[in-house]
């Protein structure tokens, strides 16, 4: 049964069309995922479901007494109130309650998962996160139809977000979400719905399903135009014969030809454009000793020590408030430690990606604060302006000379992170930076991260990210203690558990945990157990060939060292011999060390087998 059908909805915005003539509809139960690249209107959709906009056209129809909540994207309160008095403001009306008590009572139960535990807080002095993560349990005590969520996710760390997925796999009542996690997506939703260039697609399927479906219906228009520019081509030459006589018959054919000529050929979307725009990192790279550092009696980092690899990827995993941020401010000289060292290469060049955009001067021109960090931008190609370099990142000319206040909240991200890119850092700090990105451009940040010659650092709540792009985690674990873990997200997940039996994690693999969520609980952990036990394309052909790799590295050492010893007596040549060999030493240091990591892996896979 329909809960709400609209049907030939439009909507512009200064000019700009966002909708053009589309239908859509929800139904019971659905738990629809909403995605499309930034700009798109993906926002705009929910705010016109939600009656908090109206469309420029068209009609909308809702069931009877449909009951909708809605959680925006930045929320607002009213200044002065307490969390509870927030929320106690925001479900007065609900009929699930009957008093002010039952109200905080049930927003103290989810508060609490979430990480809020100072009810009486004013709303005022509270973080963006933490704002979201109020307002996102002022939604869910409801007895809402249909719950309208705006990126919900973000601000969360794993356990909450694995916390909202099963509450919302529970749901009784239709879902519509934006969210750029890809997992959150594969495991909560049964239907996608594509926002694309003024069109709405539909997918019957999760995430992963709409991926193959959406390359399917990429192909077919693609086969689509070829077999129409075939035709058309043959139309073509009979039009420039000319016709032989004014029959009826001729007039239907030209008028098929104009048909052919007249319809719009498929649109794709322009990608954002990123090189591995790198300087070159010496040996030295940085080393961090005894780290310690406190606020108050509240420990944030304790006797943490790590030597970085030249391509290190890390991921930083914590709960909120935990010090993540803290430490990548210490690495890169923004926050001082209380003790302890932090020794940077002479040829370290960071490149730090900050949450909170606070960097981008609001007032100031796209293009100008582009040109003040690089007038030219060197590449693979040569030398780029600024211009070129903004379009790359899928800002058109007109786009440039806006001011940055108008940018939507992904496309400043994406700004900042082509100011990032652009200065051509050897060391990555990634801060969230999966908040905002559409997932289009997160696959392409990803795949650029693949190929970036230089360590990357990353505190994500993402898990998916967290998988595609790291090979050891950094996890807090209580009192300013720093473990590592080898691996992706997934892989941490079950070491931990292996590592801390008891802890919540743990119960929940093992089955022990007896609450609402365990059996979700156990089915999620037992998923990503299984899918952690097998390589990955691109490890296991780095499996195939690592030995060998290795081999290679150990023989060049070999010539280094003989060629070494014939050219004693030339300093300059036995300089640059010593050099290259430091490097190649390295270099095997590195492979032998992913070796351990793959060995171990391999190790385990065959244990499953058995």
């Amino acid at each position: 049964m329909s809960l709400l059908v609209m049907e030939n909805l439009t909507k512009s915005y200064t000019g700009r069309k966002i909708f053009d003539d589309v239908s859509f509809s929800i139904n019971e139960g659905e738990k629809i995922g909403v995605i499309g690249i930034n700009g798109t209107g993906k926002s705009t959709l929910l705010k016109i479901v939600a009656g908090k906009e109206e469309a420029d056209g068209g009609s909308i129809v809702k069931r009877r007494n449909l009951y909708i909540r809605y959680l925006p994207q930045t929320p607002e309160f009213v200044s002065g109130d307490t969390i509870l008095e927030s929320i106690v403001r925001d479900n007065s009306d609900e009929p699930l309650f009957s008093s002010r008590e039952e109200i905080e009572a049930s927003a103290k139960s989810i508060l609490t998962r979430l990480n809020i535990k100072d009810f009486d807080r004013k709303v005022d002095n509270l973080s963006g996160g933490e704002k979201k993560r109020i307002a996102l349990t002022s939604v869910l005590i409801s007895t809402a139809d249909l719950l309208i969520l705006d990126e919900p996710t973000n601000h969360l760390d794993s356990n909450m977000a694995d916390w909202l997925e099963d509450y919302l796999k529970r749901f009784r009542g239709a879902l519509l979400i934006i969210t750029h996690d890809r997992y959150f997506l594969d495991s909560v939703t049964n239907r996608i719905v594509e926002v694309d260039k003024g069109r709405l697609y539909s997918y019957q399927t999760n995430y992963e399903g709409f991926v193959k479906a959406k390359a399917e219906r990429l192909d077919n228009a693609i086969s689509a135009e070829k077999k129409r520019q075939n035709i058309l081509r043959i139309e073509l030459a009979w039009m420039r014969r000319g016709a032989r006589a004014r029959s009826t018959k001729q007039k239907a054919h030209i008028g098929r030809y104009e048909a052919l000529r007249d319809m719009k050929a498929p649109e794709f979307d322009k990608d954002v454009c990123m090189e591995s725009l790198s300087t070159r990192l010496g040996r030295t790279t940085i080393e961090i000793r005894e780290l310690c550092k406190s606020f108050g009696d509240r420990n944030l980092i304790k006797d943490f020590t790590y030597v970085f690899g030249r391509n290190d990827r890390i991921g930083i995993v914590g709960p909120n408030g935990c010090g993540k941020s803290t430490l990548m401010k210490i690495i890169c000289g923004i926050t001082e430690a209380d003790s302890g060292t932090v020794e940077i290469g002479q040829t370290v060049k960071f490149g730090y990606f900050s949450q909170e955009n606070e960097m981008l001067p609001e007032n100031e021109r796209v293009i100008d604060y582009i040109k003040d960090i690089a007038e030219f931008v060197r590449t693979k190609d040569g030398y780029v302006s600024a211009s070129q370099m903004l379009e790359r990142f899928l800002f058109e000319p007109e786009k440039q000379y806006t001011v940055i206040s108008k940018l939507s909240g992904g496309e400043k991200r994406r700004l900042y992170l082509l100011s990032i890119l652009i200065s051509a850092p050897n060391v990555l700090i990634l801060d969230e930076p999966t908040n905002d990105l559409d997932i289009r451009t997160l696959t392409i940040l990803e795949n650029y991260l693949d190929n970036f010659d230089g360590i990357v650092i990353t505190v994500s709540h993402d898990r998916y990210f967290l998988d595609r792009v790291v090979r050891r985690i950094f996890a807090y674990v209580g009192d300013g203690v720093i473990e590592q873990y080898e691996g992706g997200f997934t892989d941490y997940q079950v070491s931990y558990a292996l590592r801390h039996p008891e802890s919540e994690e743990a119960l929940a693999i093992s089955g022990k945990k007896n609450t609402e969520d365990t059996k979700d609980s156990k089915k999620t952990a037992d998923r990503e157990h299984s899918r952690k036990l097998k390589f990955s394309y691109k490890e296991e052909r780095e499996w195939e060939t690592i030995e060998d790799d290795i081999a290679a590295l150990e023989e060049k050492i070999s010539e280094l060292e003989e060629a070494m010893t014939e050219t004693a007596t030339d300093f300059v040549r036995l300089n640059e011999l010593s050099k290259e060999k430091d490097e190649t030493e390295a270099l095997l240091e590195e492979k032998m060390e992913r070796w351990e990591y793959l060995s171990n892996l391999a190790e385990e896979i065959e244990k499953q087998k058995k």
